[in-house]
C-alpha cells in the first residue's frame, strides 16, 4: 500500500522511527531517516546508515539524512533533498523526543530547553516545512508519537516540563489536523503500554524490558493509521485500540516475555470495571462485598481477598503500577 511513497521520519535510526520505516519499506517504500547519529553512539545501537542498511534490506529505498530537530536549517535543507531525491513528500512520522522524568527544582534549564525544542519546536518546524510538499501528495498524512491530552494532575506533578513538551505535539495534531482538513490528515499515535527502547532501558533499569512490549506494535498500527484516507484526521490513537478494531487478537507477540504483567505507559489512566463494587468495612480495610466468602478460606486465598479490597482505583491510578505478590507458608 505505501510502494512508492515517500515517509521522512525523524529520529528514524533505532527504536520506534525505524520499526516504523522498516514496516513502510516492506512495501517498497521511499524513506527520509532524518536523526542526529552519523558517528556510532558509545551507549546507543544503531547510526543513519545502518538504519538505510536495514530498510534496503527490507525492500525500501533509503536517504540518510544528518537531522537534529532543533536546528531549522538542518530540516530545511533534508526536505529539499528529498524532495529533489523523491519527488516529493507524502508522509511524515514526529518520532523524535527528548525525555526526562524529573521535578520542576530537578530539572536543569538546559533538559527544559531540550524537551521544548525537540519535542514542541521541532514537531511544529518540521511539520511546517514538509506541509507545502505534503499538500501536493494525493494521500498525505502527518503522524506524531503523542499521547491524548489527559488534564489528571498526576501527569503533571512528578514530571511537568515533559508533560507540557509532550502535550505540545498532541496540540499540535488538534491545530493543524484542523487548518488543514480536506487536505492532510494529521493523527497521533500513542502506546498502551511501555515499549522496550534504549530510552526504556535508560529510565527503568535492568529487567524493565520484561514489562514492555515490541516496536513492532507501534509499526503496525502507525501503518493502519498511514494506509487510511486522508479523510482520517485529528485522532488521538492508542495502539491496542486500532488494532483489535483491525481484528488482531493475538497480542502476545508483541510482549518481550508473553504472559508477564505489563506496565501502562505514561498519560494514560487505568480503566476499572466498577460496577461490580460495593464497598463495605473488613477490619478498618475496604472490600469488596460480592467477594466476601460463604465458608472460611485458605490463608494464602483469604490474604489476597484482603488485597483485593484494598485495592482501589484510585490507588491504582495514583501509582500506575503493577503489583506482584510472592506468598509462603
Amino acid at each position: 500500500k505505501l510502494a512508492g511513497c515517500t515517509l521522512f521520519i525523524t529520529g528514524a535510526s533505532r527504536g520506534i522511527g525505524k520499526a516504523i520505516a522498516l514496516k513502510a519499506a516492506k512495501d517498497g517504500a521511499n524513506i527520509v531517516i532524518a536523526a542526529k547519529t552519523a558517528e556510532p553512539h558509545p551507549t546507543l545501537p544503531g547510526t543513519i546508515y545502518t538504519a538505510a542498511a536495514e530498510i534496503e534490506a527490507a525492500g525500501g529505498k533509503a536517504l540518510p539524512c544528518i537531522v537534529n530537530v532543533r536546528e531549522e536549517q538542518q530540516i530545511i535543507n533534508a526536505v529539499e533533498k528529498a524532495v529533489k531525491t523523491f519527488g516529493g513528500i507524502d508522509i511524515l512520522v514526529n518520532n523524535a523526543s527528548a525525555i526526562s522524568l524529573t521535578g520542576t527544582l530537578e530539572t536543569e534549564t538546559k533538559k527544559v530547553n531540550l524537551m521544548m525544542d525537540v519535542n514542541v519546536r521541532g514537531t511544529y518546524l518540521t511539520s511546517k516545512t514538509c506541509l507545502p510538499h505534503l499538500r501536493k501528495s494525493r494521500n498525505p498524512h502527518i503522524l506524531n508519537l503523542s499521547p491524548p491530552m489527559n488534564l489528571n494532575p498526576m501527569w503533571f506533578k512528578n514530571h511537568c516540563a515533559y508533560t507540557i513538551s509532550k502535550y505540545g505535539m498532541s496540540m499540535c495534531v488538534l491545530g493543524m489536523a484542523e487548518e488543514f482538513r480536506g487536505e492532510v490528515a494529521v493523527n497521533a499515535l500513542w502506546p498502551k503500554t511501555a515499549i522496550h527502547t534504549a530510552a526504556m532501558d535508560m529510565l527503568g533499569g535492568s529487567g524493565i524490558e520484561k514489562q514492555c512490549r515490541k516496536t513492532d506494535i507501534l509499526a503496525d498500527a502507525a501503518y493502519c493509521i498511514l494506509t487510511k484516507p486522508k479523510s482520517f484526521t485529528g485522532n488521538f490513537i492508542i495502539d491496542e485500540v486500532l488494532l483489535r478494531e483491525e481484528g488482531v487478537k493475538d497480542f502476545d507477540v508483541y510482549a518481550i516475555a508473553p504472559g508477564h504483567p505489563l506496565m501502562p505507559d505514561f498519560f494514560l489512566d487505568v480503566e476499572a470495571d466498577m460496577t461490580a463494587m460495593k464497598q463495605e468495612g473488613y477490619d478498618g480495610v475496604k472490600v469488596n462485598a460480592e467477594s466476601a466468602p460463604a465458608s472460611p478460606l485458605s490463608p494464602v486465598a483469604e490474604t489476597f481477598r484482603v488485597i483485593q479490597g484494598a485495592m482501589s482505583e484510585e490507588y491504582v491510578r495514583t501509582t500506575q503500577g503493577v503489583f506482584q505478590f510472592e506468598l509462603s507458608g
